[in-house]
């Protein structure tokens, strides 16, 4: 008997979607325009800190010195340069001393001290070693929009030439605001440079140039639209400036996967022979499906972040989740109605026809070159054991550098060599005593004798690893003493001493803080929470794949294989950035550690873009074997289907975080070049060599499960093609002799691909025995 399945008419979807694409578009365009307006200055109003964990010892004892002792913590650092004359010299101290008195005279400063008037006791710490250079200290008082005001007003009267002597800015005010000013210059320069060079990337991939604008009109309208949510999110949080570097980067990327995905198998339904409206409605019950899921996929590893108290971290999950649902809505309600209007025209403008000679195939369709694909699976299913074994080593070798990591906190050395601050702050590590600035602080809560401190003092001045202590300064039922600690601020021995001050007997209580303090708080609140972070992104990204395959052993294997897709990526952040190698090719000064966030992040959005391209290549390979019952057939017909479109995606997404990894600040370039090797990894190795040697070795119990979780799949799992009926794992399809399965190499599948196999089954006409 012949049985025709005719197409279905439109869903409620595609009815929504399709109803009046002119109407969809100019409200797209009107939300876009006040997008732009709502998000406007968004820059100026995010944060440059973060780092620390708000209910930690050190932020409560820093905003108790902060209220009690306002003078106790200085941020800003003159750095005076006397050149061949001694800082002692009356001159150069009268000079300083008039520039300390015009500094505390100034709104929004506090706490003015100076070599030139500092005790004897601590007077050394503020003297250069060769006798040359000296330091005055101050307070610039409010939020960090207001101390960033206050030192641009500042800063130009300050730096320069006063006198005998030459002032440079520095500090910890300094160098936030630097950083901020530098991350927004270059993220302007890494738009303007990934915006034609993706354009590019996307012709050559579509042909058509009408059909590459559509990937980026996409990603614009989902920056735009995060930027604004960024800035209402400002209102009610604190975010950090850097999460607007993630905002462009999976804009861009997402949007482009996504696009990508629907148009190419919009395209693919048209050159079958559908019509637009028909091809739409194939296109988001199929491509569609898959593309909401992988959304929710990389949002849930995002959405991880939102367990760490560090508002730099919560900012990274803000940002990603808003705009990896605005690309996947934009994707799925603006494009469509794009498409619909397009037709046919989607294929306008083929600037690949200025390359080809004698070239006829149709437009849409895919090149031949795509059966190269399934020649490598073939390929690397039969000499299955090899290929995995030999990729895992490959990339197990690649991470042990992350072993050896040492975690610190963002400092002066995430900026330039050029920049003023960090000048200032490598002439106080090179050339003072101790490292002014970063002391550390411990604060006593406790009405005390002054014997009672005399000998806490004595105690404290006698661990190891400190050069001197001063104090205590006393307000009230607080005091607080200044610990300055040999070697470097926050080096190996900073750390064991806040341990040891923490651990000292005091008749009161006591709290330490400092930048030490702050970045043993900060590993102890990431170490912490990251198994339940871990724990989040694998129960429910278990439960997702679970959802679209309905077994049990391929969810294990996609957390598996998408962990160890990122050990490249993490060796090569200690091999290049903290150990140093490659520094004067990349433009950076190592700093000989990674700042400790850093990792988490990184983590969470490569895991979440190794999924997004996992769900891309397990849909299809789902499809195919619910279609033909075949295994190695399906295995192989994801490959070929998806292997080009998975490869582009990753190339293009790397250009992104290749251009935001030309920052100048060592983070975001760790941050960009870092991902961008993870998704060329994954993409290249893990989904072209690991994925399928993995499945071949694992055979046909992939697919195995239990039959209460079947039953639950059956009815609530998620399915790009349209629902086969159950059958044993273990038998052919029905009607089809396994030897008649076809292949990449014969049937309808042989090489173009374009609206064959399981790509337009839904709409084709069907023959049963």
């Amino acid at each position: 008997m012949t049985e025709v399945n005719t197409p279905p008419p439109p869903g409620g979807w595609t009815r929504f979607v399709t109803a009046r694409p002119r109407l969809s578009l100019l409200v797209a365009l009107v939300l876009t325009a006040l997008a732009v307006v709502a998000g406007s200055g968004v820059a100026d109003r995010l944060g440059s800190g973060g780092w620390e964990d708000p209910a930690a010892e050190s932020t409560y004892a820093t905003k108790a010195l902060e209220h009690s002792f306002p003078d106790s913590q200085p941020n800003l650092l003159l750095l005076l340069d006397a050149g061949k004359a001694s800082v002692d010299d009356p001159e150069v101290a009268a000079a300083a001393r008039g520039l300390a008195g015009r500094l505390a005279a100034e709104k929004g400063i506090t706490g003015v001290g100076s070599y030139w008037q500092a005790p004897p006791a601590s007077a050394s710490a503020l003297r250069a070693k060769d006798g040359h250079e000296a330091l005055i200290a101050a307070r610039i008082t409010g939020d960090e929009k207001q101390m960033g005001e206050t030192l641009d007003r500042l800063a130009p009267e300050l730096r320069g030439t006063h006198g005998p002597v030459e002032v440079r800015v520095g500090g910890q005010v300094a160098v936030r605001h630097e950083m901020q000013t530098i991350i927004q210059e270059d993220l302007t320069r890494a738009e303007l440079i990934a915006l034609p060079v993706t354009l590019v990337l996307l012709v050559m991939v579509f042909g058509s140039a009408i059909a590459a604008l559509l990937p980026l009109g996409i990603g614009v309208v989902a920056i735009l639209g995060t930027n604004a949510i960024l800035r209402g999110l400002t209102s009610f949080t604190d975010v950090s400036v850097f999460a607007m570097n993630l905002t462009t980067a999976l804009g861009l990327g997402l949007a482009i996967d996504y696009a990508l995905f629907i148009v190419r198998r919009f395209r693919e339904e048209l050159s079958s022979g559908a019509d637009p409206v028909t091809a739409i409605g194939t296109t988001l019950r199929t491509a569609g499906r898959t593309v909401l899921f992988s959304a929710l996929t990389v949002a849930v590893s995002l959405a991880a972040m939102l367990l760490f108290p560090q508002y730099f971290l919560r900012s990274f999950a803000y940002a990603g989740i808003a705009v990896v649902l605005l690309a996947a809505a934009a994707a799925l309600i603006l494009l469509p109605a794009a498409l619909v209007l397009l037709g046919h025209r989607v294929d306008s403008l083929d600037l690949r026809r200025l390359f080809r000679r004698g070239d006829r195939r149709t437009p849409g369709a895919q090149a031949p070159r795509v059966s190269a694909w399934g020649r490598t699976a073939t390929l690397v299913m039969r000499r299955a054991p090899f290929f995995a074994l030999g990729t895992t080593a490959v990339l197990v070798l690649l991470g042990l550098p992350f072993l050896g990591v040492r975690f610190g906190t963002a400092d002066d050395r995430q900026l330039p060599s050029s920049a003023e601050s960090h000048v200032v702050q490598q002439h106080i590590r090179e050339g003072f005593p101790g490292t002014p600035g970063a002391g550390l602080e411990v604060l006593t809560e406790g009405r005390a004798t002054e014997a009672q401190y005399a000998a806490y003092k004595e105690r404290i001045s006698g661990l190891p690893g400190v050069l001197r202590v001063d104090g205590p300064l006393v307000n009230g039922d607080r005091a607080y003493f200044t610990v300055q600690p040999r070697g470097e601020a926050v080096d190996d021995g900073a750390q064991r001493l806040v341990d040891g001050l923490r651990s000292v007997d005091a008749p009161f209580d006591t709290k330490v803080t400092g930048t030490a303090a702050v970045l043993v708080d900060t590993k102890h609140a990431i170490g912490e929470r990251l198994p339940w972070a871990l724990a989040f992104i694998a129960v429910v990204t278990l439960f997702l794949v679970f959802l679209l395959t309905g077994s049990v052993l391929i969810p294990l294997q996609a957390v598996a294989l998408n962990a160890l897709s990122l050990t490249a990526m993490f060796g090569a952040v200690v091999w290049v950035f903290q150990d140093g190698h490659l520094a004067g090719l990349l433009g950076f000064t190592s700093p000989g550690s990674v700042e400790t966030t850093l990792p988490v992040i990184m983590f969470c959005v490569a895991f979440g873009l190794s999924m997004d391209y996992g769900v891309f290549l397990l849909s299809r390979i789902k499809e195919e074997y619910d279609r033909t019952g075949d295994h190695e057939s399906a295995v192989r017909h994801g490959v070929e289907r998806t292997g080009g479109l998975i490869t582009a995606a990753a190339v293009i997404l790397a250009v992104v975080m290749v251009a935001i990894g030309t920052s100048r600040v060592t983070n975001t370039k760790m941050l960009g070049l870092g991902i961008a090797l993870a998704v060329l990894m994954d993409a290249m190795i893990v989904r072209s060599l690991l994925v399928p040697a993995v499945m071949r070795l694992t055979g046909r119990a992939t697919w195995w499960a239990p039959a209460p979780l079947r039953a639950f799949h059956a009815r609530f799992g998620v399915s790009e093609g349209p629902a086969a009926p159950e059958r044993p794992h273990s038998a052919p399809a029905p009607g089809r002799p396994r030897d008649e399965v076809p292949g990449p190499e014969k049937g309808a599948d042989a090489g173009t691909g374009a609206g064959t196999g399981s790509e337009a089954d839904a709409d084709k006409v069907t023959t049963r025995g």
